[in-house]
């Protein structure tokens, strides 16, 4: 519609005259247009600059001397044309050197539209900026925007007294999950046989020791899961690629982004591979000054671009907001402590509800093809240990809930995010201040409330562990959950599963993993009684405020991996062509005939989809099942405690649970046919065949030979354990 300037200029001018009533005859169609509209106006400074943007950045230039440079990051508008790029970069480089400022970093991914100059700039030159003055680079015609330099999101850990012995591993295998983090303590005795570390950015030689803490313990947590519990590490090395430097920082001369395409592509491409068999990737990373408000960043447009193109499943940590927040319910902290577990909860959940949009994940959390893990409260700590706390309060009690500091969905295009929730210890909330009502923020970890993990050598001791909690530990555990998926299917199947493309065993592991999700009935319950809408007539506006806390649900991730006799699950993957559907035969057993008990069936589809970065739709492909039309014969119906199905349909996993009761209709070798379907493309046509991954329970609890009946009907023979 705007195909050039002359075509603005005529549409802004027919803006003004609708503006002042002055449309002539044969415009007024336009009237119907621009009564949608709040302004028309072409891209300027008040764009180039988002508020929060110029926030921050008041704070990095707030007390500073103005000589003194400060970093930022300018993102230029995508020019696919090499020349016109060129010229278009040259003449901000011109305006930066004519500010006073230097580059000190460009990149240019034309796979996701991108284009971005890291900079030096003195206060004032910054300070036109956040005033958006359009003099002052804010009114360059080929800048996108301007950020403050990116800003990684950190944990903590605290120390413990020493540590313990690590099971004694036994002959590992080549790595298929990869870390991207800050450099780990690799000497350390729990990772010194389970690491392998790969540095093509050179980050390891200026990083001391003692400050290797977040690398070291999510390499800690993929190896050995929380070691509170005695858990078996992974049977394979896992392949560590440093991203953080110094402090566990990005680097600062660098562009993020930039910085994580050459450590995958390090790993992945060509004959020098460094990891060509890898096919999980963990990022409990994000950057901290980047919270998601609708446009999908560069970072997540990045990953979404490297998963579909090489086969790989990013499991992505949703973020940690440490900011305090109010509870006015309660006027002192003596009140909140001695509250009702109950009505403390209550008054929790409707502080953070009020704040929902002040809590929204960190890029690059909103990634469309990558799985996206939030905290819910839970450990492995014991009773004993759990008496130590005895100046923080634990906001929920025994309830399922999600960490308080967790960040909160949607994701892109209000998708499902944070896909699903794994544990990130008991946070307790600590007192910060009292004015008529008490401000409380997320504690740290602690003997009584965390993740245990290897740390650094501190205070002399060496070989440490340590405790840690949060989204980024969460994270690590759903990395280490598909990995145990993976090592699973390997087992039962062979050559069977590992003869599958990785990028078929990548879908299949995202839709397992995320498969056993479920939201808790009793804090769907809260959530829907508390934050609402209470009548029942908004159910959908409901379930989106529980999947804002919850997503798809929480995983046990003993469940993800346990066999059970009176459940059976299945497995497909495949390709799916334009316009295409895939017909999937699900046995039903003879067993469940009959009995009028509760039964299930739940059906996870995943699948990952090529993107069109500058489109509106962005998601090229969806794919989605068709509802089973055996439901009445089988008696179900669906699920009131999941998403709608128009908010499942939003990304690129679509699940869904049909329950009841009554006695199912069951004839001998019934089957019932799960239809996935693959819609007309969104946006540009794609050729490319979908890889899908389709996950399937039918359970009756109680009905031990449902498990048996199944896999003697599908006759399936699974190798036998050494």
């Amino acid at each position: 519609m705007v195909p050039d300037i002359r075509a603005l200029r005529e549409l802004e001018s027919l803006w003004r005259r609708w503006q002042r009533g002055q449309l002539l005859r044969g415009e007024t169609p336009w009237r119907n247009v621009f009564e949608l509209l709040r302004d028309l106006r072409p891209w300027g400074p008040q764009d180039r600059v988002q508020p929060l943007e110029a926030n921050y950045l008041m704070e990095v230039i707030d007390g500073r001397d103005d000589s003194d440079v400060v970093r930022i990051e300018i993102e230029l508008v995508f020019r696919a044309d090499a020349r016109v790029a060129l010229e278009r970069q040259a003449q901000v480089l011109a305006a930066v050197d004519a500010f006073g400022g230097r580059a000190i970093h460009i990149a240019k991914i034309d796979d996701i539209a991108y284009h971005a100059i890291l900079v030096d700039l003195p206060v004032p030159a910054v300070r036109d900026i956040i005033d958006r003055r359009i003099e002052g680079l804010a009114g360059l015609e080929p800048i996108m925007h301007i950020r403050p330099q990116s800003l990684a999101s950190s944990i903590e850990v605290e120390p413990s007294d020493g540590a313990d012995g690590a099971l004694a591993p036994t002959e590992l295998g080549a790595p298929i999950l990869a870390l991207l983090d800050g450099v780990p303590v690799a000497a350390h005795p729990l990772l010194a046989d389970h690491v392998v570390v790969d540095d093509p950015l050179g980050l390891e030689a200026n990083s001391p020791v003692a400050d290797r803490v977040h690398g070291t313990a999510m390499a800690s947590l993929i190896v050995h899961g929380d070691r509170n519990r005695v858990e078996s590490p992974l049977p394979r090395k896992i392949h560590v690629v440093p991203v953080l430097g110094a402090q566990d920082c990005f680097p600062t001369d660098r562009l993020i982004v930039d910085v994580i395409y050459t450590a995958v592509m390090a790993m992945v491409e060509g004959a020098a591979a460094t990891a060509p068999q890898v096919l999980i990737v963990n990022l409990s990373l994000g950057n901290s000054r980047r919270p998601f408000h609708g446009q999908i960043s560069a970072w997540s447009r990045l990953l979404d671009r490297l998963a579909h193109r090489y086969g790989l499943l990013f499991v992505v940590s949703a973020g940690n907001c440490r900011e305090a927040f109010p509870i006015p319910a309660f006027a002192n902290g003596s009140l909140y402590e001695d509250a009702d577990p109950g009505h403390r909860a209550v008054e929790t959940l409707r502080a953070l509800g009020s704040i929902v949009g002040e809590r929204r994940l960190f890029s690059p959390a909103e990634t469309v093809n990558g799985l996206t893990v939030g905290a819910y409260n839970d450990d492995a700590v014991s009773a004993a240990d759990r008496l130590t706390a005895r100046v923080n309060v634990d906001p929920w009690g025994e309830l399922q809930m999600p960490n308080p500091s967790s960040a909160l969905g949607p994701g892109f295009a209000l998708s499902v995010k944070p896909d699903v929730l794994l544990p990130g210890s008991r946070e307790r909330l600590r007192l910060v201040r009292n004015h008529h009502h008490i401000e409380v923020g997320p504690a740290g970890p602690a003997r009584s409330a965390g993740l245990k993990v290897a740390a650094p050598p501190r205070y002399g001791l060496e070989n440490q562990d340590g405790y840690t909690n949060g989204t980024s530990a969460a994270a690590a555990l759903a990395s280490r959950t598909a990995h145990r998926v993976h090592d699973a299917l390997e087992a039962a199947y062979g050559s069977a599963f590992t003869g599958l493309s990785k990028v078929q065993r990548a879908v299949l592991l995202k839709a397992l993993t995320v498969h056993p999700a479920r939201w808790p009935a009793e804090t769907a319950a809260l959530i829907r009684d508390t934050i609402g809408p209470s009548s029942g007539r908004f159910h959908v506006q409901q379930k989106d405020n529980i999947r804002r806390f919850l997503g798809f649900g929480i995983v046990d991730p003993e469940d993800a991996v346990a066999c059970a006799e009176d459940r059976a699950t299945f497995w497909a993957t495949g390709l799916l062509h334009s316009n295409k559907i895939a017909v999937i035969d699900v046995p039903v057993p003879l067993a469940m005939a009959g009995r009028a008990r509760a039964h299930s069936v739940f059906a996870t589809l995943a699948w990952f989809t090529p993107t069109s970065p500058g489109r509106r739709s962005y998601r090229s492909v969806r794919l989605r099942l068709l509802e089973p039309t055996e439901l009445d014969t089988l008696a179900l119906k669906a699920h009131g405690d999941q998403p709608d199905g128009n908010q499942t349909s939003r990304g690129t996993l679509f699940a869904r649970c049909w329950q009841g009761d009554k006695a199912p209709a069951i004839r001998p070798d019934m089957t019932f046919a799960l239809t996935v379907q693959r819609d007309p493309d969104q946006g540009a046509q794609t050729d490319d065949a979908i890889p899908f991954g389709l996950a399937v329970t039918v359970t009756m609890p109680g009905v031990v030979e449902l498990y048996d009946q199944v896999r003697q009907r599908l006759d399936i023979s699974l190798r036998q354990p050494v």
